[in-house]
């Protein structure tokens, strides 16, 4: 059924959460959420929700690394701490063939054909969808062309690492406060792991052949991660091994940042209005150059309240929802997540205020997770394999070590090699 919010927006609701009210089932919902800005956005547009059922949300806001341990830890031992789970194209997969989490069929209503193809099949298994798009995002780059044009360079679609580096360089001003290029530090799988497989793929490394055997100790991530270590050692701000999206994002609006090549969602959040945006670069190699991810939301198995949640996140990943963010009084139509449905992209208020959109589309459409025959597995910065987050995240360690200075890059390299060949032997695919 349908009603009308406080904020007079029309939302969809399953008719399921009033019936369970009525039958004396759960009365409220703990969502574990990611600590980014739409995420944090929604618990203030779903009071709304609160106020139409009498669902209570209870929300515990984690940052992306501890979100991700949490979760995972407590989704695969069937914990029943959280009902609804914040995860993404990596997870949703595994974990629905594993029967980890629950299958996700909504209403005609919520028409699910509207969903992004590339979102849509990233969170499926075999067909089945197992969470749904709270926002989607590849990778672009977001730079201060007032800078870029003071500074006398430019930054093209699909420019070449090495003009990138002389646009930072140009951009550079650490005695001014900016730095050239702010770029993700942090270590974890999602973080600077992520990042750097991006560049790691435009110079054509994969981090595994064929036959699943790690490549981590090739010339082709020697030269991507020496690359990477020099841009951000000589052009990035201090402390950049402690930089992950939200501290980059927080730079970028003290306009301390020339040049910031990450997710597409971040346009959303940039205030400075002298930004442009260009497709990611590469080094010869344009396939897996950016990204693509949903930041999707998911029921684990182990609650006692899934019909619930389930109607919950009809709710929050429905056109309603957009539109209510759209016209909330707190955010408006720059500030709805976007990259998960086409609908969002023909909202006139929408397209009046973002003009990140078209960059933002292009890059989703570009994004090549497929398998090809130099990356013979699926998925972009991240490999669709239950033993990649242990691997990434020992290879995020010891490529903060090498950007601290604390190891070589071919001692990083080596550590993560023999990390990866470890794991990958003790799983039994060699």
């Amino acid at each position: 059924m349908y009603f009308r919010n406080a904020l007079g927006a029309v939302s969809l609701l399953a008719l399921s959460t009033s019936a369970a009210l009525a039958d004396g089932h759960a009365e409220s919902l703990t969502i574990a959420i990611v600590n980014n800005g739409h995420m944090i956005n929604m618990q203030k547009v779903a009071e709304a929700y609160t106020e139409e059922t009498g669902v209570q949300l209870n929300w515990v806001s984690l940052e992306e690394g501890v979100l991700r341990e949490q979760v995972t830890s407590d989704t695969a031992t069937g914990g029943g701490q959280y009902d609804i789970i914040n995860i993404g194209m990596q997870e949703a997969p595994i974990w629905g063939q594993a029967g980890w989490i629950e299958p996700l069929n909504f209403s005609d209503d919520y028409d699910v054909d509207d969903i992004l193809p590339a979102m849509r099949e990233g969170l499926s298994y075999d067909g089945q969808l197992y969470a749904a798009p709270f926002y989607g995002e590849s990778s672009m780059v977001m730079y201060r062309k007032d800078l870029a044009d003071a500074a006398g360079v430019t930054i093209a679609d699909n420019d070449s690492w090495e003009n990138v580096k002389a646009a930072a360089a140009a951009m550079h001003d650490p005695d001014n406060g900016v730095y050239g290029a702010c770029l993700r530090g942090k270590p974890g799988w999602g973080d600077n792991a992520a990042f750097i497989t991006t560049v790691a793929n435009s110079f054509g490394a994969r981090w595994f052949d064929a036959d699943y055997k790690p490549q981590l100790d090739s010339p082709e991530w020697n030269a991507a991660v020496s690359f990477y270590v020099d841009l951000l050692s000589n052009y990035g701000p201090p402390g950049s091994e402690g930089n992950s999206f939200n501290e980059i994002l927080a730079l970028y609006n003290e306009d301390k940042c020339g040049l910031w090549i990450d997710a597409t969602i971040a346009a959303s959040f940039l205030e400075n209005p002298n930004v442009a945006y260009a497709q990611s670069p590469n080094a010869g190699n344009p396939v897996g150059a950016n990204w693509l991810w949903a930041w999707a939301m998911a029921i684990p198995s182990g609650t006692e309240n899934a019909e619930e949640a389930k109607a919950f996140i009809e709710w929050a990943t429905s056109k309603e929802y957009v539109k209510a963010v759209g016209n909330h009084p707190d955010f408006g139509w720059d500030k709805v997540p976007t990259g998960q449905r086409a609908s969002t992209y023909e909202i006139p208020e929408f397209q009046a205020v973002a003009k990140f959109a078209e960059a933002e589309m292009a890059a989703i459409d570009s994004a090549a997770p497929g398998a090809t025959e130099l990356k013979p597995y699926v998925g972009v910065q991240f490999v669709a394999i239950p033993e990649f987050p242990e691997i990434g995240s020992a290879f995020g360690q010891e490529m903060s070590a090498a950007l601290s200075g604390a190891k070589s890059v071919e001692d990083a390299l080596a550590a993560a090699q023999e990390v990866a060949d470890s794991v990958m032997r003790e799983a039994g695919y060699y």
